[in-house]
């Protein structure tokens, strides 16, 4: 993948740390004052806490990167990166093809918002919807 965008590199390099997991990497790519919003709108302080959370909701996950769009503001770039999630639940059954998308805002080189949206609540309530 081609990137020519400094806040996509940004992103990428998060999404790359999140997935390893690499919490404590991961938080270097974040603003101090990060605002991270998950799915349900859980709001969650820092990097750790989404491994936590992600750790208590899945035996695994990672992300099949889509594509990323960006646009340009006058104090910050606003990063989507789509794609689906592929894992195992907790119960140990696998999962793919789970959309995500994630909506970022950098600025001076970090992170400073965080929003993620995702098919997991709906399979968990559903599992026939799921896809695997």
């Amino acid at each position: 993948m081609s990137i020519e965008n400094k806040a996509v590199q940004i992103v990428s390099d998060f999404l790359a740390a999140s997935m390893a997991p690499d919490p404590v990497k991961a938080a270097t790519y974040m603003s101090s004052d990060v605002r991270i919003t998950f799915t349900g709108g859980r709001v969650m302080p820092s990097a750790t806490e989404i491994t936590a959370f992600n750790a208590a909701r899945y035996n695994w996950v990672k992300k099949e990167l889509g594509q990323f769009d960006w646009t340009e503001h006058a104090d910050h770039t606003v990063v989507y990166s789509n794609g689906t999630l592929y894992g195992e639940w907790p119960d140990g059954r696998s999962f793919s093809g789970n959309r995500y998308l994630d909506r970022f805002e950098v600025r001076n080189g970090k992170i400073t918002r965080m929003d993620v949206w995702n098919d997991s609540a709906e399979w968990i309530l559903v599992p026939a919807i799921a896809k695997p």
